[in-house]
């Protein structure tokens, strides 16, 4: 199947978003607010305490259970959530909720935009706050979520501003409750990359390669494969095939594509090439990860 018979044949698949993906649960209308704040009781119990499988392109969760308990599936990864307990979900992460009856607690929504717009801006922010984490908040935290709840309430000329500036300030301080940030050297992320991430999440990119990524960019190659080994160590080619079999994982934990329709939404044309190159990255082949997800269910 060449280039332009994969188009055509996502163009003419019956399901093209198999994996939920909202502003916010179960809502498609655009984002309410600069950031938004809701209590655990305002959504869970309206869906019997249970949240499907679902994900946010563009927004990063705080989640705050005060009392009770809650198991959340994130990425195929399964927390357990108890009393006076934080949980960050990045974007894209696709997650599920399972909240015992009468969990008490908030969740508060941030669009990449608030996210991407603290400053000074570095790399060691947006890596403490790319995976899931569990943690135990500080009173001043808990303060500041209270007093960005309390801000979206209010009517004051500079609501939107007092929002944005908590808002900032709750994030950094998340950040800094991650158990395992995965280091930092302080140096600044080139946003460049953000665009690069922005493109691979693209399903109008599927099946692109690195020229295509590059020339987009407006940049060569070996430019690419540099920014990207400056931030992660790897290859422009690697790296976006990493993107990319993160996403086939997804695919293949959450939704009932078959693999061959995994490979083909994805931009591989041979499904054999596919799952050769899905084990390659992930030490499995497509069907023996699903497997993993079938048993647990």
């Amino acid at each position: 199947m060449d280039r332009q018979r994969i188009r055509w044949y996502y163009a003419c698949m019956t399901h093209l978003s198999p994996i939920p993906d909202y502003m916010l649960y179960g809502e498609t209308d655009a984002f309410p607010d600069v950031v938004h704040c809701e209590h655990i009781k305002d959504r869970a119990p309206d869906h019997g305490w249970r949240i499907a499988p679902h994900r946010h392109a563009q927004l990063a969760q705080v989640f705050f259970i005060q009392t009770g308990h809650a198991t959340s599936v994130v990425d195929g990864q399964e927390f357990e959530l108890a009393d006076n307990q934080l949980f960050y979900v990045p974007a894209q992460a696709v997650h599920s909720f399972a909240f015992a009856p009468n969990t008490q607690g908030m969740v508060q929504s941030f669009p990449l935009s608030v996210l991407r717009s603290i400053a000074p801006a570095t790399d060691d922010v947006a890596r403490a706050l790319s995976l899931p984490f569990v943690t135990t908040p500080d009173q001043k935290l808990l303060t500041l979520m209270a007093m960005l709840d309390a801000a979206l309430e209010d009517g004051n000329p500079y609501r939107t501003q007092t929002a944005l500036g908590l808002a900032h300030t709750v994030l950094s301080m998340t950040a800094t409750l991650n158990p395992n940030p995965q280091g930092g050297t302080g140096t600044k992320r080139d946003r460049r990359l953000t665009r690069l991430d922005r493109l691979i999440s693209d399903p109008q990119t599927a099946g692109w390669r690195v020229q295509e990524y590059a020339a987009e960019m407006g940049l060569s190659t070996g430019h690419l494969s540099r920014l990207c080994r400056a931030a992660n160590g790897l290859s422009a080619s690697a790296y976006i095939e990493a993107h990319i079999i993160q996403e086939a994982c997804r695919l293949l934990a959450f939704t009932q594509l078959s693999v061959a329709e995994v490979g083909y939404r994805l931009g591989f044309a041979d499904p054999s090439y596919f799952s050769r190159r899905f084990r390659a990255v992930q030490q499995e082949t497509p069907s023996v990860y699903r497997q993993r997800f079938v048993t647990q269910s």
